[in-house]
């Protein structure tokens, strides 16, 4: 069915599982492909799984296209049986999370996994000890993950929620690869939620009396995301982002070719009335990004652009009409922190956002995440407006040496 080596378009669940297991460095275009095809394979047994778009996928594994290859050292692996690919995995370290204090989550010493599939638990012991042997050569002495690759695109291993469709920029992985790395060593570090709303039920009255109070007090002005201005808007949230998010467990800065990067890929589902920016006395303190749900375009067109699934992309980008809506990222300056205002703009943003969604797009559900354990203030957030967790992450760590 695969021919080796990288010429793969599948994977089988192969004969002879006591066969030698070896393991391949990806080193070139070909290898990336057919890494990520590979992945592509694995996904595809999987019930409730939105195939993504290829193209994106490789891009995202592409030194000379995603900028996070920057300020990171990465290297992808495949592991063969019998002549078949049976599993991958990635090894990164990134130069940033080293930087960052080691009571945050990273820190000095401590590289990482991702894009964990495996055929079999033999399979997945070899992957997860040639990752940490790589790491180990490059001098660390801690690996955490999955996290494929930057903590901002598909942090942590699905535990609970495969009886749904994950929303955009979520993983989805089956339940018996929590076990596999369990038995090899690792224990939880992080546990990461998301969490589900009925968008079309008003929030209670403590919710509203906030939110009244915010639109009397003239200091404040929650407005539109311009996508006219859409760069200077992008470097707005983000610096926000960076403030906010500055001492959350496995924090790493944004980089400015990542700022510009994440721009442009952004703005085709940016719609500005889903999306906020709050200010006080004329400046920029908080945002709230609003996101339709693609994968339910996705999931129609198998993840497929050509020959007519951009046809059918291009109109549902205009009006996603009907769609779920991804809260993937919010954030209040740290100065305002443990506030009332904090939670005023917060419940103002969301309550703007819930009547666009429901008046212009028709939505009838939200979600909210990811969102850490330990994270109250957003925990606190999502128990008011009465979200329930409906999916569950975590991310492992193990010491090396």
């Amino acid at each position: 069915m695969i021919e080796n080596k990288y010429g793969m378009c599948g994977v089988t669940d192969v004969a002879g599982r006591g066969a030698e297991i070896s393991i391949e460095p990806v080193s070139d275009k070909r290898g990336r492909k057919a890494f990520v095809d590979l992945g592509r394979a694995f996904s595809d047994r999987l019930e409730h799984f939105v195939p993504q778009i290829r193209s994106e996928q490789i891009e995202l594994v592409d030194p000379a296209k995603n900028p996070f290859f920057g300020h990171a050292r990465v290297q992808l692996f495949i592991a063969m049986r019998s002549g078949q690919p049976v599993g991958r995995i990635s090894a990164h370290i990134d130069e940033l999370a080293l930087a960052m204090p080691a009571n945050q989550g990273f820190g000095p010493g401590t590289g990482f996994f991702g894009y964990f599939d495996a055929e079999d638990e033999a399979v997945a012991r070899a992957l997860l000890a040639t990752a940490e042997g790589w790491l180990a050569g490059q001098g660390m002495q801690r690996v955490l993950g999955p996290i494929s690759l930057s903590i901002w695109e598909e942090p942590g291993l699905l535990i609970r929620g495969q009886d749904h469709p994950p929303m955009m920029m979520m993983g989805h992985h089956p339940a018996h690869y929590a076990g596999w790395i369990e038995a090899a060593g690792y224990a939880r570090a992080k546990t990461l939620y998301t969490y589900d709303l009925d968008i079309t039920n008003g929030f209670g009255p403590l919710v509203q009396r906030l939110v009244q109070s915010g639109l009397r007090n003239e200091r404040i002005n929650v407005r539109r995301v311009d996508k006219s201005r859409w760069d200077q808007e992008v470097a707005t949230i983000l610096a926000i982002l960076n403030d906010a998010w500055s001492d959350n467990w496995g924090f790493v800065p944004f980089t400015p070719a990542e700022v510009a990067y994440a721009g442009k890929k952004l703005r085709p589902i940016i719609h500005e009335e889903l999306n906020m920016i709050a200010e006080v006395d004329g400046r920029p303190v908080a945002f709230m990004l609003t996101w339709p749900d693609a994968n339910s375009a996705l999931e129609k067109i198998k993840g497929k652009l050509f020959p007519f699934g951009w046809i059918h992309m291009l109109r549902w980008l205009r009006h996603p009409k009907g769609a779920g809506m991804r809260v993937p990222l919010m954030g209040v300056l740290k100065e305002l922190h443990n506030t009332r205002m904090a939670g005023t703009l917060a419940f103002m943003m969301i309550e703007a956002i819930r009547i666009e969604a429901i008046t212009k797009f028709q939505s009838t559900r939200g979600e909210l995440g990811w969102v850490l354990e330990d994270n109250q203030g957003m925990v606190a957030i999502a128990d008011t407006i009465r979200s329930t967790v409906n999916r569950e992450y975590a991310i492992y760590e193990r010491a090396l040496g």
